[in-house]
């Protein structure tokens, strides 16, 4: 999913959708069967399909998630299967960094399945919908801002502490007092700094417009614009800022160290807790693969 997935952020969009169904077992049913619409959806407040372009999206869109259901949810599953015994154990920032990089090696094959489809689309993408999605960006960095850059560096720290503290409490239940006070003192060691992160953000925009603007110019082949949606990705992954790769690195590492140190502070029913919620998780998954696939699907 190379392509419409990384490109306008769609990546986030799926994360971010599977994180937050996943805090009840019927709800990731539901919130599954509901995906493409919310992908499209969401992918259209960004660019503004016309009407050619509409039925190409939605039926890539569709695609993508029965290859998904079909051949990776049975692979997610399997994963949680994992997680729930090694939830019960102590844990190492070197693990919690290889589990970091399981789940990016299926990211990758999910967005790579539908680069060639997102490449077609790029190249009808029209000036008029550079300007919008211009205008789009501006409008989610205003919002970006406001939930990460309070000018009072208190309140700043405030939502870091909430965000984080939901996050763990979705999966351990709920924290106790010192749990959240290990966390408000790890967070304040962190090297997560929220302007570093929209400056790149904006880098990575500007370089979206570019390359938008560029395929809209020279109309090149299919085989090209995807080739330039790959180096576009490429620079995602690894930023052509020596000084932003220098401090993701740092932050990675601190991270790991991060949900080790949390993980090995949770009490045991904390953990049998956790277990629990990822097998709820694990069937939800095997069900929705297992569920047989409605016509049009």
């Amino acid at each position: 999913m190379l392509s419409v997935f990384r490109t306008f952020g769609f990546r986030s969009l799926i994360i971010g959708a599977l994180v937050a169904v996943l805090g009840g077992c019927s709800a990731l049913r539901i919130g599954y069967g509901t995906a493409p619409d919310l992908a499209y959806w969401w992918l259209d407040r960004y660019v503004d399909f016309n009407d050619s372009q509409t039925p190409r999206v939605r039926e890539a869109i569709r695609q993508w998630f029965n290859w998904n259901r079909r051949t990776q949810l049975p692979d997610y599953a399997g994963l949680l299967a994992r997680a729930q015994v090694e939830v019960l154990a102590d844990t190492t920032p070197a693990r919690v960094c290889e589990w970091q990089a399981d789940a990016l090696k299926r990211a990758h094959a999910a967005f790579d399945r539908i680069a060639p489809a997102a490449a077609e689309v790029m190249l009808t993408i029209t000036p008029e919908q550079i300007k919008y999605l211009d205008q789009r960006y501006a409008k989610f960095n205003d919002e970006f801002r406001d939930d990460f850059l309070q000018p009072d560096p208190r309140k700043r720290a405030d939502e870091a502490f909430k965000r984080t503290v939901d996050r763990a409490e979705t999966l351990y239940g709920r924290l106790e007092d010192p749990q959240r006070a290990r966390i408000a003192e790890g967070l304040a060691r962190s090297p997560f700094d929220a302007e570093v992160w929209f400056a790149e953000r904006r880098q990575r925009q500007l370089d979206m417009l570019q390359l938008l603007r560029k395929l809209a110019a020279e109309k090149p082949t299919r085989e090209q614009a995807l080739a330039a949606l790959n180096g576009y990705v490429d620079r995602l992954e690894h930023s052509p800022r020596e000084a932003y790769r220098r401090y993701n690195e740092r932050l990675n590492e601190f991270n790991c160290a991060f949900g080790a140190g949390l993980q090995n502070v949770t009490t045991a029913a904390q953990r049998r807790t956790a277990a629990d919620r990822l097998k709820g998780w694990e069937g939800d998954l095997r069900a929705i693969a297992a569920a047989p696939v409605k016509e049009g699907d």
